[in-house]
């Protein structure tokens, strides 16, 4: 019998946490997964998008075969690359402008005001302005952050005009990092009058949300936008850091509806075509209002086991077969848990870590304890604050993917994990992120 010829799959940024996951989608032993730059070329130090564009021009042009798909799951640079990789090399993806105006933070609320009203009082802060203020009609507490950002890097809660100017210090220093490569990647659209002059270098200010995070999953496939999945975001207490995104969400169901309804509204405005997308949310219980908070033109990696447990499988499908032009339908509830939860095992102080288990242990761990998965981001004597992609308020030390008949369940595997994974710290620094905490 012949060999069936599989499809070259070029994954932009591929890690070695999700290929395990893209491995378990449905089909995939028809496909190849090919590494399109590391994780490290695209997310460290200043980004040189036609570097970068360069070498992924030189990884293709030597494949002998197909090239079939070019994806990717992760923001900026990854986000934009795809689609520009896409145009040269005759494969499907979303256009370049819809997911800039997903990526840039204030073309993303221009959009959004055309068709929603679920959104805050927004306004740009001049950054070059001797005495910067807030936008008119952006009143404290608020949100300051770069048009464009990753994993919350430089995003700051204010709430007076001593920590707005503390934050619009720290941005002012940091944003050309990201902010200076995305105007190069805006200087290739042709963009409209309200976005004419505003660039990729751009703080933006946002009246502070309230209530319990949502994150919303779908993908737009012949114009047509599908919400497939809706996931409650949970902070640790009195912090805005997550503590994990639960699947499926518990808000009832005629609040599910509406985040259905906005999302797809939003995305159909936007013009994104032929891709997966997530969007963040604030629902507060007391008012019944929803809030969106940010849209990534790509769907969330970080999710792809709670599908996997939850649906049977991972939400790297849809991304997928979307490039390969097929239906990214899929029939949900056949995994082997009920729910389930990724869970953020975070310090909240500067130190080195100690005692990270090995893979072997991690292994063991993991076979010990059914329905968990376990990444450990520092390495054995790391000091947090060299860990790349933290958001301002704390380090992230282990990722922990739990899977479950309910959340008492879920709670009780990672309570196991953290136990059995014995991290250690040094003492926090003078000046750290605050308290230790679990």
């Amino acid at each position: 019998m012949p060999q069936v010829q599989r499809q070259n799959i070029f994954v932009v940024g591929l890690d070695d946490s999700n290929l395990p996951m893209l491995e378990a989608v449905p089909d995939a032993g028809s496909y190849r997964f090919h590494r399109l730059l590391t994780v490290g070329e695209l997310q460290e130090g200043e980004v040189s998008v036609p570097a970068l564009m360069d070498r992924a021009r030189a990884v293709l042009d030597a494949h002998d075969g197909s090239i079939d798909a070019i994806v990717g799951y992760w923001d900026f640079p990854v986000s934009t690359l795809v689609p520009m990789l896409g145009k040269e090399y005759g494969v499907r993806t979303t256009s370049l402008e819809s997911v800039v105006k997903c990526e840039h933070k204030y073309w993303s609320r221009l959009e959004q005001q055309k068709v929603i009203d679920e959104y805050p009082q927004f306004g740009r802060v001049d950054l070059e302005a001797d005495d910067p203020k807030p936008p008119e009609g952006v009143n404290f507490p608020m949100w300051l952050k770069p048009a464009l950002a990753y994993s919350s890097e430089l995003a700051y809660g204010v709430s007076d005009m001593d920590e707005f100017r503390a934050a619009v210090a720290k941005i002012r220093a940091g944003i050309s990092r990201v902010g200076r490569p995305f105007d190069s990647v805006l200087g290739l659209l042709d963009l409209p009058p309200e976005m004419q002059d505003v660039g990729g270098q751009v703080c933006l200010a946002e009246e502070a949300m309230t209530g319990i995070q949502v994150a919303v999953e779908g993908y737009v496939h012949g114009g047509r936008a599908t919400v497939y999945g809706v996931l409650d975001s949970i902070n640790y207490p009195a912090s805005p850091c997550f503590l994990r995104h639960q699947y499926p969400s518990s808000l009832p169901a005629p609040v599910i509806r509406k985040l259905h309804e906005v999302s797809e509204r939003t995305m159909e405005q936007i013009g994104m075509d032929e891709a997966t997308f997530s969007i963040e949310y604030f629902y507060d219980p007391k008012t019944q209002d929803i809030s969106l908070l940010e849209i990534n033109p790509r769907h969330s990696q970080s999710h792809a086991e709670l599908f996997d447990y939850v649906d049977g499988a991972p939400n790297h499908h849809r991304m997928i077969s979307l490039a390969l032009g097929r239906d990214p339908e899929l029939t949900g509830g056949k995994g082997p848990y009920a729910v389930a939860a990724k869970w953020y095992y975070r310090w909240f102080g500067d130190g080195k870590v100690h005692e990270v288990p090995t893979p072997e242990r991690i292994a063991a761990i993991e076979r010990e304890i059914p329905g968990v998965r376990i990444d450990v981001v520092p390495e054995e004597g790391q000091k947090l604050s060299t860990v790349s992609g933290q958001d301002s308020y704390s380090y992230e030390v282990a990722h922990i993917f739990t899977g479950g008949d309910d959340e008492e369940d879920l709670r009780g595997k990672f309570d196991r994990c953290v136990a059995a994974l014995g991290l250690t710290f040094d003492e926090t620094e003078p000046g750290s992120r605050g308290t230790k905490t679990k």
